[in-house]
């Protein structure tokens, strides 16, 4: 079906490109399908189609499968991410060393971005990522949680809560809410709600955003700024903004082929450098993306006086009620060749690498933290239950937990929040069910029955 396209953005569109007819067609044409697996869970699994040429860990895919009822995306094997967008690995690949850094994903959800930092960031790393609207900080927690990645702050927060934090980040990754023009494609019902005055309150908007966030990049640090629109107005003018108003430098991407057909600077007497994905040169959908410097010797945003001693004693752990045995077979369960801070609040466990409970301990006085480092296990009645998040960790400690492998039928079964019968020798108690030998999640096995302890608002509701 052909998608009627606004006359404003065809008009646009002939003014901007030379090509293009070509790149008009390009929007009649399939959305193109693709995944970036999760190398961590599944380092052996072969890509299960072309490579994406700039993601070492992104395929495209033949066809659109049902990814709603397939096990492994639910186990965190892999995350389905439009490929342009995998250009953030390139990116962080070449422009990130190998010191441990501190990364911001301001605009996060639902995850694609965040994933993929977790996976290219130097080990020691520490990842906050943020969402505004709430139903999409709880979709990013979620994705996050099944990734698995220990090294992870979410937060939910307005960009504006974050300036009085001060220069804390090495790179800030801006992904703006955008007026979407890349995302017709897959989204045909977008471009009715397009228009002129959206792109300039869009462009508004992501400059408000920007100049909240600037003061929290330390001197020296990397600002990713990308959108997944076509225009000059949200995408090159507002680099330009950033250049002349906010004093950051332009930088190029370090190695990036030409025949990748990545597109350039469209802003007419300007030729810094940018990198532009259309539907008719690459493979993928529309994406934009700059990487600007603060330079080095900028003045420095400090923390406003006083902060530092409000936070004295905040988010500290209420060992008292938390029964020293339970805290003792939680610790057993995760890796043992690694520290951990340990939080205890009220029934709750939670495990975080040093780095991360440093950040986080930093944070709780201004950001909402939905949540950091591990969820580890509850404690209900003279039980200790384990939670979903420590059966995703790339933490869990393989000998932690009786494992048995499921079907096809039993695991969405078991995503369904359903019953799932269990073999007559398996183990009373905690069992963590596998698919293909990666995990799921856990069972409480009580002998006639398996108690389904899948998170009940995470259960596929869709019917086959």
């Amino acid at each position: 079906m052909t998608m009627n396209l606004p006359v404003d953005f065809v008009t646009q569109s002939h003014a901007l490109l030379v090509d293009a007819p070509a790149f008009l067609d390009a929007l009649q044409g399939e959305p193109v399908v693709s995944i970036r697996l999760n190398r961590r869970k599944v380092p052996d699994m072969p890509l299960p189609g072309e490579p994406v040429p700039w993601c070492a860990s992104g395929c495209y895919l033949a066809e659109r499968p049902s990814f709603t009822f397939d096990p492994l995306l639910h186990a965190g094997g892999y995350y389905v991410q439009e490929a342009s967008s995998m250009f953030v690995a390139w990116v962080l690949r070449h422009v990130v060393g190998d010191a441990p850094v501190r990364m911001l994903d301001l605009c996060a959800a639902p995850g694609g971005k965040s994933t993929l930092a977790c996976d290219v960031l130097p080990e020691g790393s520490v990842l906050v990522a943020n969402e505004v609207v709430r139903s999409r900080a709880q979709v990013l927690a979620e994705n996050l949680t099944k990734w698995g990645s220990p090294d992870v702050v979410v937060t939910h927060n307005d960009p504006a809560d974050f300036t009085p934090l001060g220069a804390l980040f090495d790179v800030i990754l801006v992904d703006a809410p955008c007026s979407g023009e890349g995302m017709f494609r897959k989204d045909p019902a977008s471009a009715k709600e397009w228009s002129l005055e959206s792109l300039a309150l869009c462009a508004r908007r992501q400059r408000r955003i920007l100049a909240d966030i600037l003061p929290c990049l330390k001197p020296g640090g990397i600002l990713i700024y990308s959108t997944c629109t076509y225009n000059i107005m949200e995408d090159e003018e507002n680099v330009r903004w950033l250049r002349d108003e906010q004093e950051m430098e332009i930088h190029p991407v370090p190695d990036v082929p030409d025949g990748w057909g990545i597109a350039g600077n469209l802003l007419p007497g300007e030729d810094f450098p940018v990198y532009r994905f259309l539907p008719h040169r690459t493979r993928g959908e529309g994406f934009f993306l700059a990487l600007l410097r603060k330079p080095a010797d900028a003045e420095e945003a400090q923390e406003p006086a006083g902060r530092k001693a409000h936070r004295k004693g905040r988010g500290k752990s209420d060992a008292s009620v938390f029964p020293k045995e339970a805290a003792a077979k939680a610790k057993s369960w995760l890796d043992d060749g690694k520290e951990y801070v340990w939080e205890v609040k009220g029934a709750f466990l939670t495990a975080l690498p040093a780095a991360v409970a440093s950040l986080a301990e930093h944070l709780r006085p201004s950001l909402r933290i939905l949540q950091a480092g591990i969820p580890v296990g509850e404690v209900k009645g003279r039980d200790l239950l384990p939670q979903h998040a420590l059966a995703m960790s790339t933490d869990l400690h393989p000998d932690a937990f009786p494992r048995v492998e499921v079907d096809y039928d039993q695991a969405i079964a078991y995503l369904r929040r359903e019953a799932v019968s269990l073999p007559a020798d398996a183990p009373r108690g905690g069992v963590l069910l596998t698919w293909r030998g990666l995990p799921l999640g856990f069972v409480k096995n009580i002998g006639n029955r398996a108690n389904n302890l899948y998170p009940q608002e995470w259960r596929i509701r869709k019917q086959s």
